[in-house]
């Protein structure tokens, strides 16, 4: 059966000035970037969902074995208009569940664990194919953390990855089937993803610098 933990209501862990995707340099606060480039608005959002969408029915040849799973905080909320963008051109209801993955982290000794939600899942995954939901790909190691809390929740036929953005910078061999927008980055910088259900404004996908480095540029 599914598990399911209890674990406070899922919030947003991201102020307007924190790092998402991203490990802020030591030191380096957030009054200290700066916005570099706008990366997506709200309809290059819009159609980053319905591509990726798209992308994972036909991969799958339909989508009738498919659960989405979204990875805390952001996931959540990407994965479920996966699903609405599914059943709207496809006919089908794709189950839709929510992962915290704070107690499988490889850094678990290093700093406080702090759960982001309950995980709850909807379906036995054993046998179906599962597709983890998460905003931004950086070092891997949250999907890793991922992969390991999926072992209680069942044996997937397979697991397949979807990401807005995959930034590069990996310390781990994991790569995502569906990426809404591949971001050269440096490793300084914070690539911040808005959505209005998590963040309460317009959705986005900005790339923030940190002063030195992001002076003279300016947003474009």
């Amino acid at each position: 059966m599914p598990r399911r933990d209890a674990q406070p209501e899922p919030v947003s862990t991201a102020a307007p000035g924190d790092p998402v995707g991203g490990r802020r340099p030591s030191g380096v606060g957030a009054t200290d970037m700066v916005l570099r480039t706008r990366v997506l608005d709200a309809d290059g959002l819009r159609r980053a969902h319905t591509r990726i969408a798209h992308e994972i029915v036909e991969h799958n040849r339909g989508a009738t074995d498919v659960v989405l799973v979204g990875l805390y905080t952001r996931g959540v909320a990407i994965a479920r208009r996966l699903a609405a963008a599914i059943a709207a051109f496809e006919g089908v209801e794709v189950p839709t569940g929510a992962l915290d993955v704070a107690f499988f982290r490889d850094d678990i000794a290093l700093r406080p664990v702090q759960p982001a939600g309950p995980t709850a899942v909807p379906v036995d995954l054993t046998g179906r194919v599962v597709v983890l939901v998460d905003d931004v790909l950086f070092t891997g190691r949250t999907v890793r953390a991922a992969l390991d809390a999926l072992t209680e929740l069942g044996r997937p036929r397979a697991v397949q990855l979807a990401v807005l953005v995959d930034r590069g910078h990996r310390e781990l061999p994991i790569r995502a089937d569906y990426v809404g927008k591949n971001l050269p980055t440096a490793e300084a910088e914070d690539v911040r993803v808005r959505l209005r259900e998590t963040d309460d404004t317009d959705d986005g996908i900005e790339l923030w610098a940190p002063v030195a480095a992001g002076a003279g540029g300016g947003a474009t």
